[in-house]
């Protein structure tokens, strides 16, 4: 892609409107992605509710404590949506099509995120209301639910970048869904049903405390049970910035090579 031609923020407008139409013109990966979250948050929170009967466990009230898993699943569920996007253009030759084009690369990485910021919103929004509805409540308050909608949208573009390079790097939808249980994999062994310093002194603590996902449920569950805490976001910002780094660097490098291929 030649770096000549309409202005980096058009080109980033452009692809940014078609990424977020496509998203919002999908019911069957749009749903999901609502749906699927807040049916396994009642779940947990009917099933795991006599953890909060354990000695030092945080709050009175597991469905505040499991609200955080929802952010969780639905960036999972945005990496998938964005990479099966992705790949779906490469299938059907449409980034074929715009190599021909003097589209910037960067302006394709970033114009395909905005379809997963947009859901991430969506989903932030949703996963608050229904929380909220059932009980659960925001230590933080009115500002700590709107910085838990940002740290929602963040964690699932950083996810997204993830879905994106999978995509550039295999070309294949269903490579890209491969990617669901490895995550779901992730999310069952970090703190996601118990805090930390709760699960003992054996492996599974060892693996939840390596985990980088812990310290982003952690991040968002302390506007939920602690009110303000700048440890924890600082560390659920810092490892969801270095995310989507790694997911932008890789998708920039599997894009160029993708290019050089076709």
């Amino acid at each position: 892609m030649s770096a000549e031609g309409p202005p980096l923020g058009l080109q980033v407008a452009t692809l940014a409107r078609r990424s977020v139409l496509k998203t919002l013109r999908q019911p069957a990966q749009v749903i999901p992605s609502l749906i699927f979250p807040t049916v396994l948050l009642a779940v947990n929170a009917s099933g795991l509710s006599r953890a909060t009967n354990i000695p030092g466990f945080p709050t009175h009230s597991y469905l505040t404590f499991a609200l955080a898993i929802t952010f969780m699943q639905g960036a999972m569920f945005a990496m998938l949506n964005a990479g099966t996007n992705l790949a779906n253009d490469i299938e059907t030759g449409f980034l074929n099509r715009l190599a021909l084009t003097p589209m910037r690369r960067a302006a394709l990485l970033v114009g395909q995120l905005a379809g997963v910021g947009v859901l991430g919103f969506i989903q932030s929004v949703l996963y608050i209301a229904v929380g909220l509805t059932a009980g659960a409540h925001i230590k933080a308050g009115v500002g700590g639910a709107l910085v838990l909608i940002v740290l929602g949208v963040f964690i699932a573009l950083a996810f997204g970048a993830l879905g994106t390079a999978a995509a550039l790097r295999t070309g294949s939808g269903e490579a890209v869904q491969g990617l669901f249980p490895l995550m779901f994999v992730f999310l069952f062994l970090s703190s996601s049903n118990l805090p930390r310093d709760l699960l003992g002194h054996g492996w599974f603590k060892a693996i939840a405390t390596a985990n980088p996902v812990s310290y982003l449920l952690e991040g968002l569950r302390s506007l939920l049970i602690t009110g303000w805490d700048g440890e924890a976001l600082a560390l659920a910002f810092g490892i969801g910035l270095v995310v989507l780094v790694v997911g932008l660097t890789a998708a920039s490098a599997a894009m160029k090579q993708r290019l050089v291929r076709t």
